[in-house]
């Protein structure tokens, strides 16, 4: 089932999310609408802050980057294959000299900034089946990972940006609160009782 994304000056966005157990409900079909959601909306990952729920669960399928002209075969190889269930992820460890990339976010559609993050991790998860991971991951995969991680704590890309680019699209982001954007997937608005 496809799922509204919520949007930008939604609460839950800026809650941390709770760990959960295997015992959450209905979290199979949950993961599943998920991923249908994010599919739906061409996006890459999908955090449960994103559709409502303020718990520290997110999906990623980087595949769509693998078509990426720009990238070595390597990448575009790890990037192809890559499709994880992260559940009460802990990032313990980032490294390396920060670098910038344009992100944007299927909670506040249209809007794009090169975002600084520090280009290697190590993260301890556990997937769907509840069985326990510890990960090291850079460049573009990593990248991912810590824009979906960061919804889990309460943080989007947004945060991240200058003053200065803050008040630039300032206008963009009060439009996006109020609904008063077009987009190709369902959205929940804050300031709208009503759903798309």
């Amino acid at each position: 089932m496809i799922l509204p994304i919520v949007a930008y000056g939604d609460p839950v966005l800026k809650k941390v999310g709770d760990p959960i157990t295997k015992e959450y409900p209905n979290l199979d079909t949950l993961i599943e609408n998920m991923f249908e959601t994010m599919y739906n909306a061409n996006g890459v990952g999908l955090a449960a802050p994103q559709i409502g729920l303020s718990i520290r669960l997110f999906v990623i399928d980087a595949s769509p980057f693998s078509e990426d002209e720009d990238l070595s075969e390597d990448d575009k190889n790890t990037l192809k294959g890559f499709k994880r269930v992260f559940i009460n992820a802990k990032i313990t460890k980032e490294e390396g000299d920060e670098w910038a990339f344009n992100e944007g976010c299927l909670s506040i559609p249209d809007v794009r900034e090169d975002v600084f993050r520090q280009p290697k991790l190590t993260i301890e998860y556990v997937d769907e089946n509840f069985e326990k991971h510890v990960e090291e991951y850079d460049g573009l995969i990593a990248r991912v990972i810590q824009h979906e991680y960061d919804h889990i704590d309460g943080i989007l890309f947004t945060d991240k940006l200058s003053a200065f680019k803050k008040r630039l699209i300032k206008g963009k982001l009060t439009n996006i609160s109020k609904g008063k954007i077009n987009v190709d997937y369902r959205m929940r608005f804050p300031n709208q009782k009503k759903k798309r």
